[in-house]
């Protein structure tokens, strides 16, 4: 079954101020395969549960047009402007482009939100021959530092974060979305396949920008359904034990 789990206006106002993009060399790692295994032109990409763009537009300075798609109508309507990118509501599984049309189908962050097999046989058929799947998550196996201050005090008030919002992480994904996609990974037929199993990326973002992440996520979505005065006071609280530890170590 397909999860239907960002559709709120204010989430998706969330999602795109506070959700981490892909690295570009993540990009580049998709494109160079592509190109090993395809080769040029780069015409059509489509991009599968694309959010508000955030990975859309990485792909649009490496193919000609990209078409990208997501179930909720507000994520699209907050999408990011680009002139080759064209946006449009969809599900995963009744893809809006026609058979054989596309170089390169990828969902970033979101096949686990989908009917896997649907979602497989629609990327199958709208693929070009020897056009390329790319199936990218990240994990929330962060690690915090700061200038001037212990990170191992930073990482544990982090998992004491993570572990409250645990209990509220939808049961399809489990303590982790990682076996869904190894098993997904060795189901695919396609002869030419690549895992790439960590890809480490650092990144420099303020406080709020940390705290609104996690915001975005499902998780505390739930959470902020559910109790959003308990979901407040747990934000509330983190941000005030990493103000405190800041100030003071």
């Amino acid at each position: 079954m397909t999860y239907r789990l960002f559709e709120g206006k204010q989430h998706a106002e969330e999602y795109l101020k506070f959700r981490v993009s892909p690295p570009d060399h993540l990009i580049q790692k998709v494109v160079d395969f592509v190109e090993k295994k395809k080769g040029r032109p780069f015409d059509l990409a489509l991009d599968v549960g694309c959010g508000s763009g955030q990975g859309s537009v990485l792909l649009a300075k490496h193919f000609a047009s990209v078409v990208a798609t997501d179930i909720s109508p507000a994520q699209i309507e907050m999408a990011v402007a680009v002139p080759n990118v064209t946006y449009e509501v969809s599900t995963a599984e009744e893809l809006p482009t026609p058979s054989g049309s596309v170089d390169l189908v990828t969902a970033m962050s979101a096949f686990h939100w989908f009917d896997r097999p649907r979602f497989l046989q629609e990327a199958h058929r709208v693929l070009k021959p020897r056009g390329c799947l790319a199936l990218l998550n990240y994990t929330l196996n962060m690690e915090l530092s700061r200038e001037g201050c212990c990170s191992d005090t930073l990482n544990a008030i982090c998992e004491e974060f993570y572990v409250a919002l645990r209990k509220h992480v939808s049961a399809h994904l489990g303590t982790t979305s990682k076996p869904l996609y190894k098993e997904s990974y060795e189901a695919i037929p396609y002869p030419d396949k690549e895992w790439h199993d960590c890809l480490r990326v650092s990144k420099t973002v303020p406080l709020s920008g940390f705290i609104g992440m996690v915001e975005s996520f499902s998780s505390y979505q739930t959470l902020l359904k559910k109790d959003p005065v308990e979901a407040r006071r747990l934000s509330d609280q983190t941000t005030n034990r990493y103000t405190h530890t800041n100030t003071h170590v």
